[in-house]
This record gives structure tokens, sequence and C-alpha cells, in this order.
């Protein structure tokens, strides 16, 4: 039985390229997560301002919005292995350059913004190679729902211990050497890059010019609405949800009255939650109803939200941060794994951009209006607002589900009143 299910839940890492690349990512993710919330910390201590937390996030983030869907039309246009393995250098010179100018001490916030945008930047590139990648590194494509969940898990294992280790590095070292950790971080993920045996390339004949390609890939989310109706709710639950980590540590330092150290715990217990998540999406049995899970998954964000923004009792909030990180990550997991096993294969690159502008669109907005919002009514109150509105939007999705639901009953007495209808004749 226990055997069965480890095969179940694990069964993409049966593919060498795929374990190659999760494990590469796995290290690298760790080091992208310590200097996030190093950043984030360095920030704050320096402006005590939730706006400039705001800000933070916006100059890490819009960038990709402004630039994922020329980065979704270089994936569908050029090698995906060439691209990942260019913009993963390239985030490693930017986490050289970060942590060269901490370690000196001759740095300002306007600097560490800058180099914010162009992670950014690099990000708009990454994000569309990478993700349509994974089809290409799992050979039996009924795994690749699998594959795409324990995606999900790096991320979230990632965002247990980077924070972590992130807290203790911060205190005893200082935030220079978080950066100096993220760059080594990226040799992981170019070797493992390196190590992987790809089919040989072949190379896509394009005669559309580029903003034809654009005019296709949103048409296609337009005469596709399973597939932009989930963008769509992607996008209300990146402005208006999925922000709430960008006031942490104004939970850490002032409801907490902590330090680093008690801002890496929370970004841990919250990516503690998000793997119990990553483990339970991945040992899904084959065609069970996302839709209805992403119903729950919003519902328990909601919830956890709600509870977390009112306890000031520490080891007891941290119960509610792993339910929160649980139905976050897996409101997010399932919204892009529908996305991609609904999309063609032609057009996976530009529909990932869209999930990109999406995400990087919609988050680094939606941190600035949790900031401004913060800055008048307080962290404590925003995040119980944040709550209450995951579980409006909840009742919504649970409305439209329950009129497809009975759309598809009426559909099926039709056609069997149909049927009838022929064998009388």
């Amino acid at each position: 039985m226990d055997k069965g299910k480890r095969i179940n839940t694990f069964r993409a890492f049966q593919n060498r390229n795929y374990t190659l690349y999760f494990t590469g990512q796995s290290v690298s993710l760790i080091g992208t997560w310590m200097q996030r919330t190093g950043i984030s910390w360095v920030v704050y201590t320096m402006t005590h301002s939730t706006v400039m937390l705001g800000l933070t996030v916006f100059a890490s983030q819009f960038p990709s919005f402004l630039f994922s869907l020329w980065g979704g039309i270089l994936s569908d246009r050029y090698n995906r292995y060439k691209l990942l393995l260019l913009t993963q250098t390239a985030s490693m010179i930017q986490a050289i350059l970060l942590a060269i100018l901490t370690l000196t001490n001759h740095f300002v916030v306007w600097q560490i913004l800058t180099l914010s945008v162009i992670l950014g930047i690099i990000n708009a590139f990454d994000l569309p190679a990478r993700q349509p990648l994974v089809h290409e590194l799992v050979t039996n494509k009924d795994d690749i729902p699998n594959a795409l969940a324990l995606n999900s898990s790096m991320v979230n294992i990632a965002r247990l211990v980077g924070p972590a280790l992130s807290g203790i590095v911060l205190g005893y070292f200082g935030a220079g050497i978080c950066f100096l950790i993220n760059a080594v971080s990226f040799v992981a993920v170019i070797v493992s890059l390196l190590l992987m045996k790809l089919p040989a390339y072949k190379p896509v004949i394009s005669t559309n010019k580029i903003t034809r390609d654009i005019s296709e890939g949103f048409s296609y989310l337009k005469n596709t609405p399973s597939i932009s109706l989930i963008l769509l709710l992607l996008a209300v639950l990146s402005l208006l949800i999925l922000p709430y980590d960008t006031l942490l540590p104004v939970f850490a330092k002032i409801v907490f009255k902590g330090d680093a150290a008690t801002f890496g715990y929370i970004s841990s217990f919250i990516g503690l939650g998000a793997i119990g998540g990553t483990i339970f999406l991945a040992s899904l049995r084959q065609g069970a109803s996302l839709k209805s899970l992403l119903l729950i998954n919003i519902a328990i964000v909601g919830v956890g939200l709600i509870l977390f923004s009112r306890i000031n009792n520490f080891p007891t909030a941290m119960l509610f941060a792993t339910l929160s990180g649980f139905g976050a990550m897996s409101q997010n997991t399932i919204c892009i794994t529908i996305i991609q096993v609904k999309t063609d294969a032609a057009m996976r690159g530009r529909v990932m951009s869209y999930v990109a502008m999406a995400y990087f669109g919609m988050l680094p907005l939606g941190s600035l209006l949790i900031g401004s919002i913060s800055q008048k009514i307080g962290a404590q109150d925003t995040l119980l607002l944040q709550g209450i509105i995951s579980l409006l939007i909840a009742g919504t999705v649970a409305a439209f589900l329950r009129k497809e639901r009975l759309k598809k009953e009426d559909m099926g007495q039709l056609e069997e009143a149909e049927e009838t209808s022929v064998e009388g004749l």
C-alpha cells in the first residue's frame, strides 16, 4: 500500500531529465527565497514603511508583466533549453551584483530596487521557457500533472527552508551573505541543465511578425474560455489575495515583537503549509475534479488569513499561517495545471506568458495596494479584509461551478430525450 502510494506521488521522477531539473531548481530556489526574504527585511528596516515594502515587490515583479509576452514568443520560437541556461546565468550575475553592493556597505534603497527591476526583466523570459520545458523532460505525458505538482513542491520546499535560513544568516552574518548564497546556488541549476540529455532541437520556422504571434495568443485565449476564465481568476487572486505576504515583515516586527528570525519563521510555516498542499496535489488520483479543489482551497486561504490576522499568540498564529500557505499554494498550482493541461503545445509558451502577466502584473499592483491600505488601517485589519474577499471569491466560484453542473445535467437530459425519441421512431 505504502509502496504504491509512493510511486503514484513521485512517479515523474522516473524521468532522468526531470529528476536533474527538480534537483537543480530546488537548490537554486532556496537561494532565491533567501534573497527575497533578505531584500524585504533590509528595505523594511531601512524605511519602516509598508508602502516601500509594496514598492519593492512591485519593482521585482512588474517588469515581468511588461516583458512576459515577448518572453512567451521567444519560448515558442527558439530553444527553451538554451533560453533557460541564459536566464539562469543572468540571474546569477544579478545576485552577485546585489551581494557586492551589500557586502561593501555601499548601498541605498534605490540601488536594491534597480537590481530588483533587472531580476524582474530576466524572469519575464525565464518563466515562459521554464514551465513548458517540463513537457519536454517528461516522456510519459500522463505524468505531466504530477510533474507540475512536484514543480510547486520545489518552490514550497524552498519557501520553507529559504526564509528560515535567511533569518539565521541575516541575524549572524547580514544580508550580503544571503545574496551571496543565492548567487552560488545558481551553479546547481546550471550544472543540472548541462547534464541533461535532450532530443535534438527542431527549429520552429515562423514567418509571422511578432505582433501576429501576440495576436494569435490573444485570439486563442478568447476562443478557449476553459483557459481564459481560469486565467482571469488567477489574475484576481494575484491582485487581491496572494500579496498578503507583503505584510509579513510588519507582523514579525510589530505584531509579534520579533526580529529577522521571526520573519523567517513566519515565511517558513507558510512554506510548510505549501509543501503539504503540494504533496496533496501530487497524490491526487487521475480524474480528480481540479475545479472543485480550487474552490475549496480559495476558501481555505480565506479562513487562514482571517484567523492569522486576529491572533497575537505566535505559536497559535503559525497554525493558521500554515493553513494559509496550504490554500494559497494549492489554488495557484491548480490554476496553472488546468491551464497547461488544456493548452495546445504550439501555444504553450504564449499562454504561459499570459499566465506570467496575470501573476507578475497583478501581484505587484496588489502589493502596492495592500501596502497603501495597511498604511491607513493597519496590517492586521488589511489581512482580515483579504480573508473576507477570498471567501467572497470562493462563493462566486461555487455559484459558477453549480451553474456549469446544472447546464451539463440539462444537456445530458436533452440528449437522453433525443435518443428516446429516435428509438421510438
